[in-house]
């Protein structure tokens, strides 16, 4: 409830007026100037205008060109009151109106008011505090996160006028724990933040923005302007611009303009509100200026006709303002519910599927616009990424609007180059953070852009596929081997930059200023080209110069913070960016916007989107903060959370009064249903009790257009690839384990042996499968030709010596050690076992790691089959038996049996006939998988002793049949022909576009 007003003492009533929901406020506002003041050049000259934002003053500007034809005018003296962010209260550059009148009396000039600290040094100071009171369990991006909050607490106490003293006796000693805990930590505010600023000489923004309109007010009142004073636009939610609205209403010529006052407001009404009722903010300062609601005029020209005065704009106006009306009077709908259709003419609704969809309706409705001309289109929203999509959206047709809200500096090209040259030096050139860094487009490395990238994708294939290289710029030559002096310019160039960071990022107190210094040297170095300078590339444009802004902020407070521990400074760097937007100077269209609710306040357009409306968008979700309670936040005098509610639903009842309003939501958002705003849910509930409920039903129109921009007709399914090349492209010989994915994925064949196409390993790969078999497969080849005869009794340490001997020689990458020596360690015990075991019962190594090759008669011709036997011994009978070590799954028998794990079994009957070098024709008796994984169950010994020979044979009638078959060129190479599993994924199954066809139910 608020108190009712009381007339002021003395003088003249304060002089308000208000400017009702639906008229453009600038344009209105310059007209009733004009009528108010006079039209001549020196008349507007002397007045002033007090206005909420500098982006409102000059969109006052653009009023008065339009008002005027574009005829040169003298304008008056537009000063902002503050500019006030969705999360942080920040005074518009240097606002000083006490140069007006001469201070005397001893009253406080501007000169006399200290500077304030800027944000970041503010951040800086505090985060230094914090750590000093944390310690080490925090750190440096941890306390300047915390120092963010506080700095928020900070400008709230200040804005309220508040003061840290009532700290002390906020919560009773039976409260919970943690919150004495909280209130020891805000002592750092109450206690070491003011010594800090007496060092400084220095004041909090929202605190030197108090004294100044302080001082302002007092100095108004001893000399009252001799010209006009017209505050318009501000509701006065911060208590020191109440007070000087106050001022400037009983000037003798001054006067305060409100947005949007419901007058027709009854006593009952205005008895209910609360802070998330969009009128609470002005009828709480109407009552601070000691008038009611009665009291205050339209502002002129009031009897000049206008759209926003007709009758479809005042019942929308009445429509809106019974709609939010405060929760506890809904009741009364039911006998005040009664519209014309007129309420809701101009207005639409489209609830879409999802975010892209409404990006697009969106944008369409702004396109559509721009075919009426001198038409003006916006679209007002809190969802930042709808913001982003609609404007991609809007550049299919060379579209380009700006988001006015600005873009978060992190995310503009200069500082992500920042951020990821930074990981790229802090993670030890580790090949994601390096290729992340390097493929950037401001990356160069001082060469021809071209020829840098060229250069860093053959690094990417020489040395950052597989497992991860060993850490830094000599890891990576030492993974290049013989291939380094290829590189050895681009790795030279990325050494030299990178140097003096990468050794302050590893010192345990580094300089901050120093770090600082570095990490803009080294992404200069990388940013030059053989024709153009780093710095130049870098900081050009808004975002560059915000970004070198920033910068320089940074170095000259970084000493502030003292020696930090080189490996926090990435973290450091994020938090102090995180927040910070680039907002554009100027509009890119003249004639489509994206504004965020402040940038609407008091600006209009022709046609208005209100888009995101759903519940924690629009209205934004209410938290009372990391410091207080709502009942503490009560207790010490803050406003409550639910104030933000107030002022956004203001912005919706102003937006919502526009000629023309399409309303949109999505009705889920990453598949997750989304909940309507409460004020579309509002709307629904009254226009449903008065008849009206399907004029807000969905205008699927526009959802239907929008995906047919990208239609392509009727969808054709996707049938499996079946590539027929020339019988003399195809391969004339495979290996054995190439036969095997010849059976299950004859496409793969095609891909890899006609098209020549390689695949690639994985990023960082976990350094498994290939390189782990491999490693196994030398260690033991090597141990069974030092060990031919009988095994000694140190055997296992003998294998061990071995295993760690070819660890070290076949690869320097830390991973493999790591994550499979101690496997090795636990198979080698296993493997010596079956060795006693199997030499103990007479069996003896003919061969290891043996090639072998069998010429096969074709159609087509002579078809070679090669392979590579790991080990070959003789049995006690003098036949053969082929061990195969698998690191990896072990087929079943039957699966060898039918063929579809042919590798053995073509081996077999290759030593059969004589094909491994060295080694006579006999009969194979076994074949023996060995499956040596090192893990639970270190090894297994899997014999196949029955039957060998005909599966042998039958293997290689297989093998023949498919040759006969495949010299045909009539033949496809099917994709995924016989998988082992139908989740498995093969190499090439993106070019087979498997899913695809697997998808659409494509016959295999």
């Amino acid at each position: 409830m608020i108190q009712r007003g009381v007339p002021s003492e003395g003088g003249r009533p304060p002089a308000v007026f208000t400017i009702p929901a639906g008229r453009p406020f600038v344009d209105a506002l310059a007209a009733g100037l004009v009528e108010r003041i006079g039209g001549g050049p020196e008349d507007l000259a002397a007045a002033i205008v007090l206005l909420p934002t500098r982006r409102a003053c000059r969109a006052l500007g653009e009023a008065f060109l339009r008002l005027t034809g574009g005829r040169p005018t003298l304008l008056p003296r537009m000063r902002p009151l503050g500019d006030l962010d969705e999360d942080e209260l920040a005074i518009a550059g240097a606002f000083d109106l006490l140069g007006e009148m001469p201070s005397e009396d001893g009253a406080a000039g501007g000169d006399d008011i200290p500077p304030a600290l800027s944000g970041l040094r503010r951040q800086i100071l505090l985060t230094r505090l914090v750590m000093a009171l944390s310690g080490r369990d925090t750190s440096a991006e941890q306390a300047a996160r915390l120092a963010a909050e506080l700095g928020r607490l900070l400008d709230q106490v200040h804005t309220e006028r508040l003061d840290f003293a009532a700290l002390a006796g906020l919560v009773p000693d039976e409260l919970a724990e943690h919150w004495q805990v909280t209130l020891e930590f805000l002592a750092i505010l109450s206690e070491q933040w003011p010594r800090v600023l007496a060092a400084e000489d220095a004041v909090d923004t929202a605190e030197r923005r108090n004294r100044l309109l302080a001082a302002q007010a007092a100095a108004w009142r001893r000399h009252p302007p001799a010209g006009p004073v017209i505050a318009a636009g501000s509701t006065g939610s911060i208590p020191a611009t109440a007070d000087l609205l106050k001022v400037v209403a009983e000037l003798p010529r001054g006067c305060v303009v409100l947005p949007g006052l419901d007058t027709d407001m009854d006593e009952e009404t205005r008895d209910a509100l609360d802070p998330t009722h969009p009128q609470y903010g002005m009828v709480r300062l109407l009552a601070h200026l000691g008038l009611s609601v009665e009291a205050v005029k339209p502002w002129p020209p009031a009897d000049r006709p206008s759209p926003a005065d007709g009758p479809a704009a005042a019942e929308r106006r009445r429509l809106i303002q019974i709609a939010l009306r405060p929760a506890g009077l809904t009741d009364r709908w039911r006998r005040q519910a009664s519209f014309s259709a007129a309420a809701l003419e101009g207005v639409s609704r489209i609830d879409c599927p999802g975010p892209r969809e409404e990006a697009g309706v969106i944008a369409l409705i702004l396109r559509e616009t721009l075919e009426t001309a001198g038409r003006t289109a916006a679209l007002i929203t809190l969802d930042r990424a709808l913001a982003r999509r609609v404007a991609a959206e809007l550049r299919r047709w060379a579209i380009d609007v700006d988001d006015s809200a600005g873009q978060p500096l992190a995310h503009t090209p200069p500082a992500a180059f920042l951020r990821l040259a930074l990981a790229m030096v802090a993670e030890d050139f580790a090949p994601v953070a390096t290729l992340a860094a390097l493929k950037h487009p401001l990356a160069a490395g001082g060469r021809r852009p071209v020829a840098f990238r060229t250069a860093v994708r053959e690094l990417e294939i020489a040395a950052l596929r597989g497992p991860r290289p060993a850490p830094g710029i000599d890891g990576l030559r030492a993974a290049l081997g013989g291939q380094a002096s290829r590189f050895a310019v681009l790795l030279a160039s990325l050494e030299d930059a990178a140097a003096s960071l990468h050794a302050l990022l590893r010192q345990t107190a580094a300089d901050p200023l120093a770090l600082v210094s570095a990490h803009v040297a080294c992404v200069e170095a990388l940013a030059a080209t053989d024709e153009a300078p780093g710095a130049a590339r870098l900081w050009a444009g808004e975002a560059g110069e915000a970004v070198a802004h920033f910068l320089a902020e940074l170095a000259d407070s970084a000493a502030s913070l003292g020696p930090l521990a080189g490996r926090q400074y990435a973290g450091l760097f994020d938090a102090l960016m995180a927040g910070r937007v680039v907002r554009p100077r100027f509009g890119r269209h003249p004639r489509l916007a994206i504004w965020g609710p402040l940038e609407a306040r008091l600006q209009q357009a022709d046609v208005v989107v209100l888009g995101g409306l759903n519940e924690g968008c629009w209205p934004p979700e209410t938290q009372a903060g990391p410091w207080m309670s709502r009942p503490m936040m009560k207790s010490f005098g803050l406003p409550l959370p639910e104030r933000r509610i107030g002022l956004s639903a203001h912005d919706f009842a102003q937006a919502f009064a526009a000629p023309r309003v399409v309303l949109t939501r999505a009705s889920r958002v990453e598949g997750t249903p989304t909940v309507p705003s409460r004020w579309l849910a509002r709307l629904d509930a009254l226009t449903a009790g008065s008849g009206l409920a399907r004029t807000l039903e969905t205008d699927r129109r526009w959802i239907a257009w929008f995906e047919g921009l990208d239609a392509a007709g009727p969808p054709r399914p996707v049938v499996p690839p079946r590539p027929r090349p020339p019988a003399e492209a195809r391969p004339r010989r495979l290996s054995v384990t190439q036969v095997e994915a010849w059976i299950r994925d004859p496409y793969a064949i095609f891909a890899r042996h006609i098209l020549g196409l390689a695949p690639l390993d994985a990023l960082d790969a976990d350094p498994a499968a290939a390189e782990r078999g491999t490693i196994i497969h030398d260690a033991l080849e090597a141990f069974i030709r030092a060990v031919p005869g009988e095994l000694p009794a140190d055997a296992e340490d003998r294998l061990i010596a071995i295993g760690r001997q070819v660890f070290g020689d076949r690869t320097a990458r830390p991973g493999v050690r790591a994550f499979w020596w101690p496997r090795f360690e636990r198979l080698a015990r296993w493997f010596i076992d079956f060795e006693r075991r199997r030499r103990a019962a007479g069996h003896r190594v003919l061969a290891t790691e043996t090639r072998g090759e069998l010429v096969l008669a074709a159609p087509g011709g002579p078809f070679l089959l090669s392979g590579r036997a790991d080990r070959l011994d003789l049995t006690p009978t003098g036949d053969l038996a082929i061990i195969d070590y698998k690191t990896g799954q072990v087929p079943s028998r039957k699966q060898v049996e039918c063929g579809l794990a042919p590798q053995l079994s073509l081996e077999a009957a290759m030593a059969a006939a004589g094909g491994f070098a060295g080694i006579p024709a006999k009969s194979v008796a076994e074949m023996i998988y060995l499956r040596l994984t090192g893990g639970r169950l270190p090894g297994e010994e899997r014999v196949l002793n029955e039957g060998v020979a005909a599966i042998a044979e039958e293997a290689m009638s297989g093998l023949a049949r498919k040759v006969a078959l495949f010299d045909n060129p009539r033949t496809p190479y099917l994709s995924r022909r016989r998988p082992m599993f139908e989740r498995d994924v093969g190499d090439y199954d993106h070019l087979a576009r498997v899913k695809e066809w697997l998808a659409g139910g494509g016959d295999e």
